[in-house]
C-alpha cells in the first residue's frame, strides 16, 4: 500500500523559519503516530522543497575546525550560522540549490532509516541520469558523489534525524549553487574532495525550478509514497 505525503513548495525561505516548519511539523506527526489517530486517507507527512539564503549548518557529530573562518566573517558576508540536530559535518546553504527536507512517517513508507537514506541517494542519481550523469554512492560516506579527474566531488548532501520513526532534515543537491561559498569549509568534513553542480557538471545554467517536477517524481517513487498532483 501506498500512504499519501503532501508536497509543499516554500520557495525561499530564511533557514531559521524553515527549521521552526519542520519542527512544528514533525512534533504534530510524532503525536499522531504515537496516538494512532491518523484518519483513513490523512496524508502520513509533508516533504518540503526549499532554497535558503546563505547559510552553514554544523551537525551535532560535526567538527568545528572544519568551518575554516569565523562566524563573524560569515555574518560579513550576509551568511549564517546553525548547530542543529541532524547527523552529518559541516555544510553549506544557498541559492540555486535544491534542499527537500521530508517530515514523513517511516512505518508507512516500508523503510527504515539506512534504506531511507538510500532512498534519498537513489532519487538523486535518478534525477542525474535524466541528465547523462552518473553519479553514485562513496562507502562510508552519505550524500551522492560524481568522479571527475579521478577525484570525487559531492553534488548532493545527506544529513537526517529520526525520532519515533519520523523524519526531519534531508537533502541539499547543488543546481545552479555558487560554489566559491564551499571555499570556506571543509564540506562534510572531507579535505581531499570537491564539490560540483549540475549547472558545472552540463556546462550550462540549470534553474531549481526546472528540476523540481522531476525530482519530486524520483523521490515519491524511491520512497514508496503518492501524493496529489
Amino acid at each position: 500500500m501506498q500512504y499519501e505525503v503532501e508536497i509543499r513548495d516554500l520557495k525561499s525561505l530564511a533557514y531559521g523559519e524553515c527549521w521552526e516548519v519542520q519542527r512544528t511539523l514533525f512534533d504534530a506527526l510524532c503525536a499522531k503516530k504515537m496516538a494512532k489517530s491518523f484518519g483513513e486517507d490523512e496524508p502520513r507527512g509533508t516533504i518540503l522543497l526549499v532554497e535558503h539564503p546563505a547559510v552553514y549548518t554544523l551537525g551535532k557529530s560535526g567538527n568545528q575546525e572544519n568551518m575554516l573562518c569565523t562566524e563573524a566573517y560569515l555574518k560579513s558576508l550576509g551568511a549564517d550560522f546553525y548547530h542543529i540536530d541532524r547527523g552529518g559535518d559541516i555544510t553549506f546553504h544557498g541559492p540555486g540549490q535544491l534542499v527537500c527536507y521530508p517530515i514523513i512517517d517511516l512505518d508507512a513508507t516500508g523503510h527504515g532509516i539506512r534504506s531511507y537514506i538510500e532512498a534519498l541517494e537513489q532519487t538523486i542519481i535518478d534525477l542525474a541520469a535524466e541528465f547523462g550523469i552518473e553519479a553514485g554512492r562513496s562507502a562510508g560516506a552519505s550524500g551522492v558523489w560524481v568522479t571527475r579527474d579521478g577525484r570525487l566531488e559531492k553534488l548532493c548532501a545527506i544529513g537526517v534525524r529520526a525520532s519515533h520513526g519520523v523524519t526531519m532534515h534531508g537533502l541539499a543537491m547543488n543546481v545552479s549553487t555558487d560554489l566559491r561559498w564551499f571555499e570556506l569549509i571543509n564540506p562534510c568534513g572531507f579535505r581531499d574532495r570537491g564539490v560540483c553542480s549540475l549547472s558545472t557538471l552540463l556546462g550550462r545554467d540549470v534553474t531549481v525550478e526546472s528540476i523540481k517536477s522531476q525530482f519530486v517524481h524520483h523521490l515519491t517513487k524511491n520512497l514508496n509514497v503518492k501524493y496529489k498532483k
